[in-house]
């Protein structure tokens, strides 16, 4: 009689204690097989399960869903656990290794790691274009933590927007413009879920302290708000899918508002070289338009984030 034992996932040590302790008519039919479709898993190397955390956010889902099925693509077994709360709580699992890999910003990143970078700022330290924001973040991350290259295509910084009247009548072409009137303004932002949580702030180094901060629930509020003059900005999350008619999102060619490039940040050596190389694939190809348009899907066509994430990854042969 041919006897098929399944270990799987158990320790090896756990199997030999499972071994001695097993009455020697018992260890003979476990041991005394001599077929080649025996299955004996204990202490079989098949590979660590990946789990790809996400926090609450869409975004966060979205992008989780993305790794993942990207990394089981190169044979990888793979999961993704939702709905880990904000960044401390799935960070705090990436510590604890209940997770091994999450999507991040690198902006986000490095105010998270490094509580001196605004006061570097201050300093006249700039730290905002992406490669330096990413140099910084590498510098910054604790022993056994690493990321991804950032995807240059995915440039997550908040938008400034104005009403096209006020942006004509001040003369406001471009977010640097706007710093001398920072002292009076009222700006609104968004409690949203969509996208990972962010600094709501300019950098600190800009010259922009806007005067007041109002939170709204959603974006129709928000754009009555600034429409209407309770508010004179707005600084809007990305990706976001919202219309945008009759405002004027500003450029922000100087980075007064640092960059927040999407990285994964993953436990140091949890992937091999084909999977880390699949990873850094994936930042290759990502872009801002391509996320915003899956959370929409997710959001408003309430596809599945898994559907978007494969469907994505077939469009761009990753």
């Amino acid at each position: 009689m041919v006897i098929h034992v399944g270990f799987v996932g158990l320790s090896e040590s756990w199997c030999r204690r499972v071994m001695l302790a097993a009455p020697p008519r018992m260890l003979a039919r476990i041991m005394i097989v001599a077929t080649a479709t025996l299955a004996v898993s204990c202490g079989a190397d098949d590979g660590a399960r990946i789990t790809v955390g996400a926090g609450d956010s869409l975004e966060s889902t979205v992008l989780a869903e993305i790794y993942a099925n990207a990394l089981a693509r190169t044979g990888a077994r793979t999961a993704v656990q939702r709905d880990l709360g904000e960044r401390a709580d799935y960070l705090a699992a990436l510590d604890a290794n209940r997770v091994q890999l999450v999507a991040e910003h690198t902006g986000a990143l490095l105010s998270y790691f490094d509580a001196d970078a605004d006061a570097d700022a201050d300093a006249g330290n700039r730290t905002r274009k992406p490669k330096e924001v990413s140099d910084a973040v590498n510098g910054a991350l604790p022993e056994g933590l690493v990321v991804s290259d950032p995807a240059d295509g995915a440039d997550l910084r908040a938008r400034v927007l104005l009403t096209e009247e006020a942006a004509t009548s001040a003369d406001i072409h471009k977010v640097d413009d706007l710093a001398p009137q920072c002292a009076t303004t009222a700006v609104g932002v968004l409690a949203t879920t969509d996208s990972i949580a962010q600094p709501n702030t300019l950098a600190r180094d800009s010259g922009c302290e806007f005067a007041a901060t109002l939170e709204f629930p959603d974006w129709a509020t928000l754009r009555k708000a600034l429409l209407d003059g309770q508010i004179h900005a707005a600084l809007l999350n990305a990706p976001t899918a919202e219309a945008t008619t009759g405002l004027v999102v500003l450029p922000d060619d100087t980075y007064a508002i640092p960059a927040e490039n999407v990285v994964a940040l993953m436990r140091k050596g949890m992937l091999d070289a084909t999977q880390s190389k699949k990873v850094n694939y994936v930042s290759g190809e990502l872009t801002t338009d391509e996320l915003t348009e899956m959370i929409r899907r997710v959001r408003d066509q309430h596809e599945t984030p898994a559907t978007v994430a494969n469907a994505w990854l077939d469009d761009h042969a990753l």
